[in-house]
């Protein structure tokens, strides 16, 4: 692997971790900014020119990704993976939606009227927004060869999909006015979306396991994130009713998952995720804009994670470098250091290279007291 000097440690420091038990400090996710360099700042030559090309162009993408690499150094269990994503929930496009382009994310408009005029959602190989992204996969990875992985895409899954397909007010109102029909049709998502899976891990396999973009994780065979953001609007029946059942199916054939809870109205459901024997860690989330996971007030969501024998994924942003150190020692202090991801942003090269030298010295081999 190119940029990455310890990619074989790396790879069995991940495959400890999923198992909680990696030993040493936790496993880190460090990306230092090389000096004279800038974070978004691309020149002229490396920025794409619009938003279509900044998706859908690979040579752009590959372009912009090996400049990212050049100008960062992967500390830790940091890694070079190429994000060829077309943004948070793209099965929806492929069952249906349109693409709306958007700087920092993507939209995927409502395309679902009724119900019951709608055909079977099911796997379509000659979609336009399918066909348009496994193409843009297979040219970027014959671009990039084995330099690194490609990561494998934002899929989602489940209710998620079906709230960008229809909507999410209109599809609320369609599980009460209607169960048996949305059951239907989450199954038909969950039927389909491992097939959708697969097609994108034939390009993202890497060295006998893949990568999971925007989350940074590595495991062997097929690794993924799922989630249900929807799930912030039901109540814990109505999750047990429309979700849990898919959730639990679509970890089956994967083999290492990460389960990716989203929000303050979303911890109601631990106790129901927690049965998924499939969901091998948590990975917290409290909101747009919000606090990191450090925080003592989301230990209810740890302790829970840690008491069903899940690994954790915290990530650290919250006030200056100081406090990131302060609130860390917390967290691993409590947890331990097994079955611990730390997730932090890009930084300068100096300061990553000082937080690196922190962990070594003061989170190695913590047993926790929890």
């Amino acid at each position: 692997m190119q940029y990455k000097k310890d990619w074989e440690a790396t790879k069995q420091r991940f495959e400890d971790y999923w198992k909680g038990e990696n030993t040493g400090r936790p496993i880190m996710r460090v990306t230092g900014v090389k000096p004279g360099y800038y974070p978004f700042q691309l020149p002229p030559d490396i920025k794409s020119k619009s938003l279509e090309e900044k998706y859908t162009d690979p040579e752009s993408i590959v372009r912009r990704y090996r400049y990212y690499c050049d100008t960062h150094e992967f500390l830790g269990e940091s890694f070079p993976n190429l994000n060829a994503d077309f943004g948070p929930g793209s099965v929806a496009a492929y069952l249906g939606s349109e693409i709306q382009w958007q700087p920092n994310t993507v939209w995927f408009e409502s395309c679902v009227d009724d119900w019951a005029t709608f055909p079977e959602l099911k796997f379509d190989p000659e979609n336009k927004w399918f066909k348009m992204h496994i193409s843009i996969f297979d040219k970027c990875k014959k671009l990039i060869g084995d330099d690194f992985p490609i990561a494998i895409p934002d899929l989602m899954e489940n209710v998620d999909v079906l709230a960008s397909l229809r909507g999410a007010m209109d599809l609320l109102y369609d599980m009460l006015d209607d169960e048996d029909e949305i059951l239907k049709r989450v199954q038909q998502v969950t039927n389909c979306y491992q097939q959708y899976y697969d097609a994108f891990y034939k390009y993202a396999q890497y060295e006998g396991g893949s990568a999971y973009t925007v989350f940074q994780i590595f495991g062997s065979g097929k690794t993924q994130k799922l989630q249900c953001d929807f799930s912030a609007l039901l109540s814990p029946d109505y999750f047990r009713t429309f979700v849990l059942d898919s959730l639990k199916q679509a970890t089956e054939p994967l083999d290492h998952v990460l389960y990716h809870l989203d929000g303050p109205d979303a911890i109601k459901h631990m106790d129901a995720l927690m049965e998924v024997d499939g969901i091998d860690a948590l990975q917290w989330t409290s909101g747009d804009a919000g606090p990191d996971g450090t925080l003592e007030e989301w230990d209810v969501i740890y302790d829970k994670a840690r008491a069903a024998g899940k690994q954790l994924w915290v990530k650290v942003y919250s006030g200056e470098f100081k406090d990131w150190l302060r609130n860390t020692d917390r967290i691993v202090k409590k947890y331990g250091s097994k079955g611990l991801y730390l997730f932090f942003n890009d930084m300068p090269l100096e300061q990553a290279q000082e937080l690196m030298e922190y962990a070594e010295k003061n989170w190695s081999d913590v047993k926790g007291t929890f």
